[in-house]
């Protein structure tokens, strides 16, 4: 996966450079992630990656099935993608864009994974104690898993806090060991 991210990162990069000088952060956001989940698509993976498919002629075929949701800046990305045989990258380039724009934004996004569903006050504390740790706005995903036992696992950025029950048992095995 890291040799997606090293290829999408200049793609994602220039999109958001031109993204903030035009103040079009929000209209990239929403194109960029759509154009990823077409990408994402197994279906339309399949078919942009047959190898007796012309560039520009995959190009097309994208462009008609994003049904006139892209305006004339999208369609040259992805007709630029296409020339590289990388229109495989939108997921990742979708990904790496709502990063810059977050850090351009002074926020953050937090993935918090939990055994059941929070309360709205739980939601709150999390991304309170998480804006007073990072120093910027936090913006909260929740998941559950139900696998996890109890506790949370939140991801933000670099920022990995396992207060998961499996977590806290992994780390007393490893403190019994030494």
């Amino acid at each position: 996966m890291s040799e997606l991210t090293t290829a999408a990162r200049p793609y994602a990069r220039a999109v958001f450079e031109m993204a903030k000088e035009n103040d079009t952060l929000t209209d990239w956001s929403d194109s960029l992630s759509f154009m990823g989940a077409v990408a994402s698509n197994a279906d339309v993976a399949a078919l942009l990656e047959t190898p007796k498919m012309a560039k520009q002629v995959g190009a097309d075929a994208f462009i008609q099935l994003c049904d006139e949701k892209l305006d004339d800046k999208a369609q040259n990305l992805v007709r630029t993608l296409a020339d590289n045989n990388r229109i495989k990258l939108f997921p990742e380039i979708s990904v790496l864009f709502e990063v810059l724009k977050d850090e351009a934004e002074g926020s953050v996004e937090a993935i918090v994974t939990t055994a059941k569903k929070l309360t709205k006050a739980e939601e709150t504390s999390i991304a309170m104690a998480l804006k007073a740790r990072l120093g910027r706005e936090v913006k909260l995903k929740v998941s559950i898993d139900k696998a996890l036992l109890g506790g949370a696992i939140i991801q933000a950025g670099d920022l990995v806090i396992d207060g998961s029950i499996q977590g806290r048992l992994k780390k007393m095995t490893i403190a019994m060991a030494d």
